[in-house]
């Protein structure tokens, strides 16, 4: 009986090893950590790639690769006539994951779509504050005011009543803020008295489950075998956190990693050399510039902003910067969205017309600005200390000195959020591929108040612009507004548009199936390795 236990369990052992070398791991070195693990709470592109992606579904998603929307936990939707009424038809057998501290008790239906909108909607909701609850894309589209009811029609169908037809509406609902999260899970962790680890121990319907996190180390996500579109390829995904752009690249030569973001343009042609890597390329949906805090003297002056404009060489930056990987920027938008304007003349470089403007705006012997530079690699701005050094140097010419800051990504953001600086580089990449994605989160006056506005600008007319082009569903309509509201950004000047990028991503050639997502999120779940 003992020598039969015995090699069953040397079988079971042989097994359980040969299961673990057959375990397929692909290794990301991401950028930086992730703010927590909830994308309703945070905007930065390292929080969503470790929420978002891996953990959650939306009702609509994008295809994979593309800026085509298609349906995921919605099956289909329709519309009332007058464009206020949409009732979403929810995929059936859809799972939750499950961790230490929850198993799932039944599939995901309209009770969890419900949560996850009134949560953000509803100041009274138990969850609302929960994590310091700040829900910047939630608010900065209004949804509070737009969505008036959402209502369950039965377990596999929402209902969604807004104040007025809104044309992005859709679209905006495949946005990272909209993850469908459990409204069990929450349930559970209330009683328990430990809501926040909803946030921090994410359950998702999506295609990884979180299994480890060790902050500005690593992240580790398992498979999640029953994901309603089938299992991924890869057993465990794993981001390695590695800020600095070079040792991403080096642990990629060595397949410590075999995806990496963020390259430094300096070293894109020795990775093109490399015949184990294939350096992937796509013009990004993306937009970098240096916000004008308009509410902090002097920048509340239209023509000290005209003229710090004016004396940014924008040429010089494209070339020492971005090394040929970006284009200079006269718009929010960038030329793939539709309604960009490319007609609109942008202002030249001209060093003495600037120091004109300031002396008419009463600067005649210059002024000091505090300068903030972020401390990571942005898809928009591939290296921001030396972008902000290279504005010093510019503003030096009319006679304004400035100060360089910086801070961690987290609390960079935290703090342009909260209206500390002065002047802060900034960038934004589309979530939707909507024009409306880039004005109303970025320079309406609903997000200047703890939203995206970093330049906490709000000026009656533009706002009135973007509200009525989005309650229009004629696009050469909406692009005649459109097109008013860059012109008129042009001439009041809360931002400076510094470029637009393509995104480069070096991949190792062992990789098969991964795409660059044009909205910069990395996303996995189609990816296979040899």
């Amino acid at each position: 009986m003992k020598s039969k236990l015995t090699t069953l369990a040397l079988a079971i052992a042989a097994l359980t090893v040969s299961t673990t070398i057959a375990a397929k791991t692909l290794v990301y070195c991401s950028e930086g950590s992730p703010e927590n693990f909830n994308p309703q709470l945070y905007t930065a592109g390292t929080s969503v790639d470790a929420s978002a992606v891996p953990v959650y579904n939306r009702l609509v998603d994008f295809k994979v690769g593309t800026t085509e929307l298609q349906p995921s936990l919605a099956e289909s939707w329709d519309i009332s006539e007058d464009g206020k009424v949409y009732t979403f038809h929810l995929r059936q057998g859809v799972k939750f994951q499950s961790n230490k501290y929850f198993t799932p008790q039944r599939d995901f239906n309209a009770d969890d779509v419900i949560f996850s909108f009134m949560r953000q909607k509803d100041p009274a909701h138990p969850y609302h504050n929960v994590s310091n609850g700040n829900y910047s894309n939630f608010e900065s589209l209004e949804f509070g005011k737009l969505i008036t009811a959402i209502d369950k029609v039965d377990d596999h169908t929402v209902r969604f009543t807004l104040a007025h037809a809104e044309a992005p509406f859709v679209a905006d609902l495949a946005w990272y803020f909209a993850s469908i999260l459990s409204a069990e899970y929450a349930d559970a962790m209330l009683k328990a008295g430990t809501p926040e680890r909803v946030d921090m121990d994410p359950i998702g319907t999506g295609p990884f489950k979180l299994a480890q996190y060790q902050k500005d180390s690593r992240i580790l996500f398992t498979a999640f075998p029953e994901y309603w579109q089938g299992k991924a390829k890869i057993d465990r995904l794993i981001y390695s956190i590695t800020p600095d752009a070079s040792v991403r690249y080096a642990k990629l030569e060595k397949n410590e990693c075999q995806v990496m973001p963020f390259p430094n343009p300096a070293d894109l042609p020795r990775i093109k050399e490399n015949a184990n890597i294939n350096l992937m390329s796509k013009a990004g949906l993306n937009t970098g510039f240096l916000a004008f805090n308009t509410q902090k003297a002097p920048l509340d002056n239209v023509k000290v902003r005209q003229a710090l404009a004016m004396a940014i060489n924008k040429p010089s930056i494209i070339e020492a910067v971005f090394h040929g990987t970006g284009t200079e920027a006269k718009n929010l938008l960038p030329p793939g969205i539709w309604s960009a304007d490319s007609e609109l003349k942008d202002y030249d470089y001209n060093p003495q017309r600037a120091k004109e403007l300031l002396k008419e705006a009463g600067f005649a012997d210059g002024m000091t600005i505090d300068l903030w530079a972020m401390p990571v690699q942005r898809p928009y701005n591939p290296n921001a200390k030396r972008m902000a050094e290279m504005i010093q140097t510019d503003w030096a010419k009319i006679g304004v000195t400035t100060k360089i800051t910086t801070y961690e990504w987290g609390e960079y953001l935290k703090r342009v959020k909260e209206g500390e600086h002065q002047a802060a580089l900034m960038g934004w990449t589309t979530a939707t591929g909507d024009p409306d994605n880039f004005f109303g989160p970025l320079f309406t006056c609903q997000s200047a108040n703890n939203g995206s506005n970093s330049a906490k600008w709000c000026y009656a007319p533009f706002d009135q612009l973007i509200a009525k082009a989005k309650s229009i569903t004629d696009q050469q309509q909406r692009a005649v507004l459109y097109k008013e509201a860059q012109q008129m950004m042009h001439d009041q000047m809360p931002a400076v548009m510094i470029a637009h990028s393509t995104i480069f991503e070096p991949v190792r050639k062992e990789v098969s199936g991964y795409e660059i997502d044009p909205f910069g999120k990395h996303i996995f779940y189609q990816v296979d390795i040899k």
